[in-house]
């Protein structure tokens, strides 16, 4: 893709998906095509394969591709075919993550998303930081966007002049901001064009937050468990009844939380397996499935709470 065609993905609401095994920790496809299904039936723009809940450091490269591959026909043979796919590609090398948006490209995703590499934090300077993600973006065929996750990245995060600098960038179209900061959000929606650049939180606590100060909309977990609601608060805000969306914005705040608590990832299979009939809890080790019934009914009260919200849409 030449820069001049690199455009940031449009905005709405980007789900990065579970990632569904069998007992034997390989990939259940019947599963991971019922999840893709049922979040495109949702409502969602587009679906995030291989974000932090999707496992990506868990999986092989034939298997990332493999995911991404599943997920793209699983949308187009289902009239889903305006749904976007954006893949994870960070890797701990400029190479391997080159490599990784290649092999996006070729497997149907649109957009890369690309974490900062974190096995030697005291090293990733401002300038190397710089570096890393201009080179890549030189070398994506398809356009990238920057993935701050301190959490996963041990503890580098990127501030909004870095961002900003990036963003100058042909091929660099938009950022997740999983450090939930909407300070560093406004300034960035501020700061670039939204036509050029879209900034997205990485939180369902901070979608209509993020929504007042110019964000392109959310790329969060909780979207897994309710796409339908998140599709809701959006429609209300673009309505303009701030007072209905503040009052869902109060609900996912509260439940997103809860997912948290039970431990993100294993805990989205958990409630998925439990409330919409497919997948099972198996996560790859060392994480380790949750038990729902262990934790008591009050550990989801608001999860649950939200799971009948969707069902009612």
């Amino acid at each position: 893709m030449s820069a001049a065609n690199s455009v940031p993905p449009p905005p709405g609401i980007y789900v990065p998906a579970v990632v569904f095994f069998d007992e034997n920790e390989e990939l259940d496809i019947p599963a991971i095509k019922a999840h893709v299904l049922r979040l495109a039936q949702g409502g969602v723009t587009g679906i995030l394969v291989q974000g932090s809940n999707g496992e990506a450091q868990h999986l092989s490269h034939d298997e990332r591709e493999k995911a991404i591959r599943i997920t793209r026909e699983t949308l187009d043979e289902n009239g889903f075919q305006n749904v976007l796919v954006i893949a994870g590609t960070g890797g701990q090398s400029t190479k391997e993550t080159k490599k990784l948006c290649v092999d996006a490209k070729e497997a149907g995703a649109s957009h890369a998303l690309v974490l900062t590499p974190g096995v030697w934090p005291t090293q990733m300077t401002k300038e190397r930081i710089l570096k890393f993600y201009r080179d890549v973006a030189d070398a994506s065929p398809i356009p990238i966007m920057i993935y701050n996750f301190p959490v996963v990245t041990a503890g580098l995060n990127l501030d909004s002049d870095i961002i900003a600098l990036l963003g100058e960038h042909p091929n660099i179209v938009g950022t997740k901001l999983s450090c939930a900061d909407v300070g560093k959000l406004n300034r960035l929606t501020s700061s670039l064009p939204a036509s050029k650049f879209a900034a997205f939180p990485g939180s369902s606590s901070v979608f209509l937050q993020g929504l007042v100060v110019g964000s392109a909309g959310i790329i969060g977990a909780l979207p897994n468990v309710a796409p339908k609601a998140h599709a809701e608060l959006y429609r209300l805000w673009k309505e303009g009844n701030l007072a209905e969306a503040q009052k869902l914005q109060a609900l996912l705040g509260h439940a997103d939380w809860e997912l948290q608590k039970l431990g993100s990832i294993a805990g989205i299979k958990a409630v998925v397996s439990k409330h919409f009939g497919y997948g099972s809890t198996n996560v790859r080790g060392p994480l380790t499935p949750r038990d729902l019934e262990a934790a008591g009914p009050s550990a989801s009260a608001k999860l649950e709470e939200l799971i009948a919200f969707e069902k009612s849409l």
